[in-house]
């Protein structure tokens, strides 16, 4: 059996996240609109804007590690979206949907943030000063959009989804 390196989780995870970028992009408009408060609907479409630069910048950091740009298949990401999709579903129309959504979002954005902090890591271990610096402005924009997902959360869409 080969010897497995940390350069070859590094790609292996590269591979991943391109995969699950790739998901979120074609997930944010249906996300959009599905949501029925406006600034809700706004956060969606600026999302969908960095995560464009989301794929960018992985396109970057394969250079950088002269290795091909492809995405591999992540369950992970697949069951995420998926349960983003049964929400979208099951709650349409009514006054838990912007809640649920803002869930959904939080976990795809949990997820990219832990993936993204591993791979800065490993980047820095691999003398990759450049990808991780790539890696951590996604991880910043990645954090950041949770947190004005939580901030949307408490300025009242969960306490409409109770109310009703």
């Amino acid at each position: 059996m080969a010897t497995k390196t940390l350069d070859d989780l590094f790609y292996a995870g590269l591979r991943d996240l391109l995969y699950a970028e790739k998901k979120v992009l074609k997930a944010l408009p249906r996300m959009a609109r599905g949501a029925q408060a406006k600034e809700l609907k706004a956060a969606f479409e600026k999302h969908k804007e960095q995560t464009e630069g989301h794929v960018e910048r992985l396109q970057l950091v394969f250079d950088i590690i002269d290795k091909r740009a492809m995405g591999k298949t992540c369950p992970a990401i697949d069951g995420i979206i998926e349960e983003g999709e049964e929400i979208l579903e099951e709650f349409k129309g009514t006054t838990a949907i912007d809640a649920g959504l803002i869930g959904a979002a939080q976990a795809v954005e949990h997820y990219e943030i832990t993936r993204y902090g591993t791979l800065k890591r490993w980047a820095e271990n691999l003398k990759l000063p450049k990808a991780a610096e790539l890696l951590d402005a996604t991880l910043k924009e990645e954090s950041k959009t949770n947190e004005d997902l939580t901030a949307l959360a408490d300025a009242g869409l969960n306490k409409q989804a109770v109310a009703a």
